[in-house]
């Protein structure tokens, strides 16, 4: 079991001094979009850099495919960007080479059932693994079963269903189903060596999990998973042992461009677990910056300085009280003007694109992530609290949303 005293916040690094068996690597956002798109179309590899061999070196390597690859359909009417890559664009998973993909996240059906089916038969031709969504619930909350060295490794993996695509009578992805995923991390417990959850949750951008996904991750912890890992929020967010289990936030972007200069949205970092039949012996944290050639490994101040600020941002998710105190500092800063400022823009664009500002409302109320701000922040009016947090809290919240880049 890990316990918290032995990570070594300098290096980002976990180890319980026995050799792990086999290596799995797992990375966040994946999407041949914007400025990367011509790279992966010309010279796929050189986008990884020095990860390339960081990531060559484990067994397995997982991503989460944050678009459909296809060479047809049209894009859907929802709250959010749409993406969608080509059918060309496979190379840019082969080329590390990537074993499996999630796909329990808010872009896969960007396009329609009929371009996530070519993604499908896509990986499939590639001998490319998947798991996360399906043409039924039932294949959407099919575990993905890995093999390294000998060792059985289950992925489960969900999301929010964002624009209400979580999967039902018809396609879509495993949803935040909580007690439908406990259950089956149990189940897997007695059937494989390894349970490692995947999901893509939480708010966009802000250093820390809200209480709501904390409690799930914890859920998940408790459940039996070894490991759970998130992404979605595209900013580095930090890492809690519950009961021995690391729990990594989020993992920032991987490859997936940004146009932007804030810094936070152009670092991310890789976890490689060390397992063994029995346990999970090992876990390094890779962190890299995005730059518009690349990824490239964090190395000496830089790296030092990554660290420093992840610890900082882990630390308060020791306790229910920290977690909620962070929270409470971006409520604070979002406060009254930011969401007088996100209802304008919605309410401007319902009425110069009707549909789409419907969906961008409907998904306010229906997703987890915007449920639970809103209600929260609300609540926090309500009672007067909005303007009251701890500075700390609120100070972190406030950089990670408008520091710029160093060059």
């Amino acid at each position: 079991m890990i316990s918290v005293p032995s990570f070594n916040w300098e290096t980002g690094c976990w180890s319980s001094g026995s050799p792990p068996l086999a290596t799995l690597c797992i990375a966040g956002d994946w999407a041949p979009i914007r400025h990367f798109k011509s790279i992966i179309e010309t010279d796929p590899a050189s986008l990884y850099t020095d990860l390339l061999p960081v990531i060559q070196s484990t067994d397995l390597c997982v991503v989460n495919l944050e678009a459909p690859l296809s060479d047809r359909g049209s894009p859907v009417i929802k709250s959010g960007a749409v993406f969608k890559g080509e059918s060309r664009h496979i190379q840019g998973l082969t080329a590390l080479p990537v074993d499996a993909v999630t796909l329990a996240n808010n872009h896969v059906f960007d396009f329609g059932p009929a371009a996530f089916q070519d993604t499908l038969g896509l990986l499939e031709k590639n001998n490319i693994k998947w798991t996360g969504a399906g043409m039924t619930i039932e294949e959407a909350a099919k575990p993905m079963i890995l093999t390294a060295k000998g060792i059985r490794i289950a992925i489960v993996n969900f999301s929010e269903g964002e624009d209400l695509t979580a999967a039902g009578k018809g396609p879509g992805v495993m949803g935040w189903e909580i007690p439908r995923i406990q259950a089956q991390i149990q189940t897997l417990k007695k059937e494989v060596d390894q349970v490692v959850v995947i999901a893509h949750c939480g708010l966009e951008y802000i250093p820390f999990a809200p209480p709501y996904v904390m409690d799930a991750f914890i859920k998940m912890a408790e459940a039996g998973a070894d490991a759970v890992i998130g992404h979605h929020p595209h900013v580095p967010q930090g890492i809690k042992f519950h009961k021995g289990v690391p729990i990594c936030c989020s993992l920032g972007n991987f490859v997936f461009y940004q146009d932007t200069d804030l810094y936070f949205r152009k670092l991310g970092y890789l976890v490689k677990l060390g397992l063994t039949r029995d346990a999970l012996v090992s876990l390094d944290l890779v962190p890299y910056q995005i730059r518009d050639q690349g990824l490239s490994a964090l190395k000496g101040e830089d790296q030092d300085t990554f660290f420093t600020r992840f610890k900082e941002i882990s630390l308060p998710l020791d306790t229910r009280q920290g977690i909620d105190d962070a929270w409470n500092g971006f409520l604070h800063y979002y406060g009254r003007k930011g969401f007088k400022n996100e209802l304008a823009s919605i309410m401007e664009t319902m009425e110069s694109h009707p549909q789409k500002g419907a969906a961008m409302f409907r998904n306010r109320l229906t997703c987890p992530q915007h449920f639970y701000h809103w209600r929260d922040m609300m609540t926090r009016m309500v009672t007067g609290e909005i303007e009251t947090s701890l500075t700390w809290a609120r100070n972190l919240a406030e950089e990670w949303l408008t520091r710029k880049k160093l060059d």
